[in-house]
């Protein structure tokens, strides 16, 4: 890679020579605010990330290590990222809403070099990685101060658009955690789709995901790119985040549908001023038409619907922010310049104009693979094209239609949930002869849980409270179960498999019994 391949000139890596670049253009701005109110500005995110790679390579962390970051998402997040990227190394966010089971299955896959983490997040830690505990800064001069050589530089990168930049785990598992490789050519091909060649111009906006999350991964680069000020918060709240657009003026509201409904939910919505609000970017979960109608009036905003996945990079197809009510309330938009996508049939093959297919797209941004795991990489990785295992369909617009999944798996929240996982763990009930994990939508979140269970004493069934402790040890809140339907025994297909698709339909028809809040 050569300096014109990466976007407005930057050298050194991407990642490394955007935050360079950045700091000399928006030096005193502010990069991030944390939820305590400080601010880190784009200067001290170059000069503090200085430090921390200078500390990284004192303790043998160079290029091709992995450093995993099990944080919360605060400013210190950033800076080690930042700071790995200077030294070649690879980062790995590790979400903070996972157990320390799933902390410590995905600690196992990465197999990191350097493990930095929180008191509140520790976990069992891989024996060859070296773990340093964190605590989380009140303020510039108190970030990873453990870590910082002062005045401290390394060396500038050489470009490379080979080298792997970050690891980022998808947000479900079946099994075995998987881990999206991207790298130097990735991100700067996804800060090109986003921000072309500008600089500048971002303005203040919220983060709505967990910064492990393929949306701060990936973009990060793009974020720096446009001067965002990223205001974060500790937990996510429809009030803050109402008070926040107000006070600060935001043009553009990220956001997952479910958020959306809480803050159209909140009693004091109409007391705040949101006239400044110009689009909602909805991603990463289903977004009912009523939502996105109620949405697009209250705000006074266009809403455009985001498709991806982890593995493409986090751009697919968007819908057009002057869509008229056809396209953005019933499709997820056209795919996004640079993103060819195909429909295929089992056999890996186009299907007619109309018909419903798997969605296949192949772009700069997908993924190269999965780390450490080259079966799973060819199973989805077929001639240059990522499977992605969702069904759709192209309408005589060119728009795509959602149709289903390929896979079984729903979403709820904006996270993935593999109902294979849940009934793992569940069926190890004492009180649960079996149990199947079916979707049941949602207004808020898109899509709920439900445990239809066989008990094996049906005088003495388990209740829903029951199997929620029962699981919470080994499943993260938003993978378990918020209501319950106790069954005879569980329908089965002619090939004696729970029959899922009558259980799904029985949970969406108009007899579904309303959810027991979790």
């Amino acid at each position: 890679m050569t300096t014109t391949d990466l976007p407005g000139g930057v050298a050194g890596g991407l990642l490394p020579g955007t935050a360079r670049e950045a700091a000399r253009r928006f030096g005193p701005t502010a990069a991030f605010v944390a939820d305590g109110g400080w601010a880190l500005t784009y200067a001290e995110l170059d000069r503090l990330s200085d430090e921390v790679a200078a500390g990284f390579v004192a303790r043998g962390v160079g290029e091709g290590g992995l450093v995993a970051l099990v944080l919360p998402s605060v400013p210190d997040y950033a800076v080690a990222y930042v700071a790995a990227a200077k030294v070649g190394a690879v980062t790995a966010g590790v979400n903070p809403r996972y157990t320390p089971h799933e902390r410590a299955a995905v600690l196992e896959v990465a197999a990191p070099t350097l493990v930095l983490h929180t008191a509140e997040l520790a976990t069992q830690l891989p024996p060859h990685a070296t773990a340093v505990e964190v605590d989380r800064a009140t303020g510039p001069d108190h970030i990873l101060p453990d870590l910082r050589v002062a005045g401290g530089r390394v060396d500038q990168l050489t470009d490379d658009p080979d080298r792997l930049t970050t690891v980022v785990f998808t947000s479900g598992t079946t099994g075995t955690p998987k881990g999206a490789m991207f790298g130097d050519r990735e991100l700067a091909a996804i800060s090109r789709i986003d921000a072309g060649e500008a600089w500048g111009g971002g303005g203040p906006m919220f983060a709505s995901t967990q910064f492990a999350h393929v949306g701060f991964m990936t973009k990060l680069p793009w974020y720096l790119r446009v001067a965002t000020t990223l205001h974060l918060l500790d937990r996510w709240r429809a009030a803050d985040v109402l008070r926040l657009t107000s006070e600060h003026h935001m043009t553009t509201v990220g956001a997952v549908a479910p958020q959306l409904a809480l803050m159209l939910r909140d009693p004091e919505f109409d007391s705040y001023d949101l006239s400044s609000v110009r689009l909602i970017v909805a991603g990463a979960a289903f977004s009912p038409p009523g939502l996105v109608r109620e949405a697009r009036e209250r705000f006074g905003a266009a809403y455009s619907i985001r498709y991806s996945s982890t593995e493409s990079g986090g751009l697919c197809s968007a819908v057009a922010a002057d869509a008229d009510d056809e396209e953005a309330l019933n499709t997820v938009g056209r795919p996004r310049p640079g993103i060819e996508v195909e429909l295929r049939d089992a056999d890996d093959r186009a299907v007619e104009p109309g018909e419903v297919g798997e969605i296949c797209l192949r772009s700069p941004c997908m993924m190269r693979g999965y780390w450490r795991d080259p079966a799973a990489s060819a199973a989805v990785l077929k001639g240059g094209w990522l499977h992605t295992g969702d069904l759709a369909r192209f309408d005589e617009r060119g728009c795509l239609r959602m149709a289903g999944r390929a896979k079984e798996m729903f979403v709820r929240g904006g996270y993935n949930v593999y109902p294979a996982e849940v009934e793992a763990v569940l069926s190890s009930h004492p009180a649960v002869a079996s149990v199947a994990i079916v979707p049941r939508p949602d207004a808020v979140m898109g899509e709920i849980g439900v445990a239809v269970v066989v008990a094996r004493d049906p005088t003495s069934p388990p209740s829903l409270d029951t199997l929620q402790t029962f699981g919470r040890e080994r499943l993260a809140a938003y993978k378990l179960p918020e209501a319950l339907r106790l069954v005879d025994e569980l329908p089965l297909t002619a090939m004696q498999k729970v029959d899922r698709g009558r259980l799904e339909r029985e949970e969406a028809g108009p007899g579904a019994e309303p959810a027991t809040s979790a």
